[in-house]
C-alpha cells in the first residue's frame, strides 16, 4: 500500500513538472514574439517618423521659397511706385492704431 501511494505521488510530482515546464516554455515564446513585435512597431514607429521629417522639411522649403518671392515682389513694388506704398502703410498702420486704441 505504501508503495501504491509512493508511485502515485511520483507520478503526479512528474505531471506538475511537465506542466510548469510546458507553461514555462509558453511564458518564454510568448516573451520572445512580444519583443519581436516590439522591434517591428520601433521600426515602423521611426520610418514614420523619418517620413513625417522629410515631409515638413519640404513643406519648410516651399514655404520658404514663397516667402522670398513674395518678399522680391513686394520689393519692386515699393521700387516701382514709392508714393502708393507709402499711402498703403499710412493706411495700414491707422487702421491697427484704431482697431488697438482704448475708446
Amino acid at each position: 500500500m505504501a508503495e501504491a501511494k509512493k508511485d502515485t505521488s511520483v507520478a503526479a510530482n512528474t505531471t506538475v513538472n511537465a506542466e510548469r515546464d510546458a507553461g514555462k516554455e509558453a511564458v518564454m515564446a510568448a516573451y520572445s514574439n512580444l519583443m519581436e513585435a516590439k522591434d517591428h512597431f520601433k521600426h515602423a514607429a521611426e520610418a514614420a517618423g523619418l517620413d513625417l521629417k522629410h515631409e515638413a522639411s519640404d513643406h519648410y522649403s516651399k514655404g520658404k521659397a514663397k516667402a522670398s518671392e513674395l518678399s522680391s515682389q513686394a520689393t519692386g513694388y515699393i521700387h516701382e511706385k514709392p508714393l502708393a506704398s507709402l499711402g498703403i502703410a499710412f493706411a495700414a498702420g491707422f487702421l491697427i492704431s484704431q482697431l488697438y486704441s482704448k475708446k
